[in-house]
């Protein structure tokens, strides 16, 4: 339980279907001491019973991550990487502890058995769908999963079922980013002050146009806080973390039909060798696009059938089929270019 609407209903649902529910909040040093007290006290509203998790200590890896990929001139991601290696892992560690069978979330995704496996599905909100953060779960922990909001459409009646429950949290503002809030500069600083370092702006022919204050605040298909003006929208199409430079260009340079990924992690079998039909999302928010998707190990590569903005190495690519996540792996480099040449 976050401390949020979404988790709240979950629980309150799970005690529809006749579970014996714990809530637990967990503490990852960041996050608003309002969210545990919003947390405890859906739990009492519920008469649940609830827990507070302390997982800072597995967390503090995460901030070395962030910092990690910023000073390599990459944008991270911090959510797809932490749920496998501390939300997740840490729940299911404790429901081992407790004897339960199940842990249930309140993210916007839904839990299906297809062709006799547990698989991820998008959830029947669209809008609010969050399987794309799932795609670095273990296969293996799918089949302990449940998503208890994932088949409400419409954000609305979650809320207007948790106002018809009376819980205080019917009405509180959705959280982005909520582990980290405004934090990543003082995390930068705190851990790789190299990436906060200032540096030249340059132009697709790599003459200096202007000055940048740091790697770590500009990210791939950046428009805003440019400070340069050559007459028609800039957009950042590159980033030197070693050269200290921020390359800029016009939309079409930050446009590719292809990219590289590694790490990949599939929850479905992936045909090794032989190109297959799908749609992938590179980010969060991101419409996912048609495209042709060829697998080798750890690796894949993408062909998109038509060119995608903003291709940035760091965020993940996520691959469907139809509403099924398959898995997802960490953009290493796109090609530049509406050709992808």
């Amino acid at each position: 339980m976050s401390g949020g609407v979404d988790s709240a209903v979950a629980a309150h649902r799970l005690v529809e279907e006749g579970f014996d529910v714990l809530g637990v909040y967990m503490h990852l040093g960041a996050a608003a001491p309002s969210a545990a007290d919003d947390a405890r006290r859906a739990a009492a509203q519920l008469g649940i019973a609830f827990e507070a998790l302390d997982a800072t200590s597995s967390f503090a890896g995460i901030l070395d991550y962030v910092a990690a990929e910023y000073a390599r001139g990459r944008t991270p991601n911090p959510c797809v990487r932490c749920n496998p290696r501390v939300k997740f892992a840490c729940l299911l560690a404790l429901a081992d502890r407790r004897g339960a069978a199940w842990v249930a979330t309140g993210h916007h995704a839904r839990i299906a058995t297809v062709a006799g496996r547990p698989a991820i599905l998008r959830s029947s909100d669209r809008a609010k769908d969050q399987s794309y953060v799932l795609c670095g779960l273990p296969a293996a922990v799918l089949g302990r999963l449940r998503f208890p909001v994932g088949d409400i459409a419409d954000k609305a009646e979650i809320r207007r079922l948790a106002e018809s429950l009376g819980l205080h949290v019917a009405d509180k503002p959705d959280s982005q980013d909520i582990c980290f809030g405004d934090a990543y500069v003082h995390i930068l600083a705190e851990r790789a002050p190299q990436a906060l370092c200032g540096g030249a702006i340059l132009d697709p022919d790599g003459r200096q146009v202007g000055r940048h204050e740091g790697v770590g605040r500009y990210t791939i298909g950046q428009r805003r806080g440019l400070g340069v003006a050559l007459g028609e929208p800039m957009y950042v199409t590159a980033i030197d973390a070693e050269a200290r430079t921020i390359t800029i260009g016009p939309r079409a340079a930050t446009e590719s039909r292809h990219l590289a990924a590694s790490g990949a992690n599939w929850h479905a079998d992936a045909p090794e060798g032989t190109p297959f039909r799908a749609h992938v999302q590179i980010r969060y928010g991101h419409s996912a696009q048609p495209a042709t998707v060829r697998a080798a190990g750890d690796r894949f590569a993408v062909t998109f059938d038509q060119p995608v903005h903003a291709i940035t190495p760091g965020q993940v690519a996520a691959v469907y089929n139809g509403d099924r996540l398959l898995g997802g792996g960490w953009i290493d480099a796109a090609a530049r270019g509406a050709d992808g040449e």
